[in-house]
């Protein structure tokens, strides 16, 4: 099992106008795709340096190979919709994890 970790840093000014789209949108979009099984939004808990509120976005797929064609095929169109609505007030990441076990 593949994760796809994008971690964000939204700035306080638009954060609540982020998260409404993220969660009624953007992780729906992605899902949407049909290469990616589910997915948890999860709240960064530590404060950054640099201000601004951190999320973690953990998508699901079963492979590398899965996740390649997203990049190839949906992730230059997604990522466009959130440069367009939030600019420079938004950052991100992005991590792939493999799961080794789960105890």
């Amino acid at each position: 099992m593949i994760y796809y970790n994008v971690t964000v840093n939204i700035h306080e000014s638009v954060h609540d106008q982020w998260l409404k789209w993220m969660q009624e949108k953007h992780i729906a979009d992605v899902i949407a795709t049909g290469k990616f099984t589910s997915a948890k939004l999860i709240k960064v808990l530590i404060e950054e340096d640099m201000g601004g509120i951190t999320y973690s976005v953990q998508y699901t797929t079963d492979s590398k190979a899965t996740l390649e064609r997203y990049y190839e095929e949906d992730a230059p169109r997604l990522r466009e919709e959130g440069r367009a609505l939030f600019g420079d007030k938004m950052l991100a990441f992005r991590t792939e994890l493999q799961l080794i076990s789960e105890h």
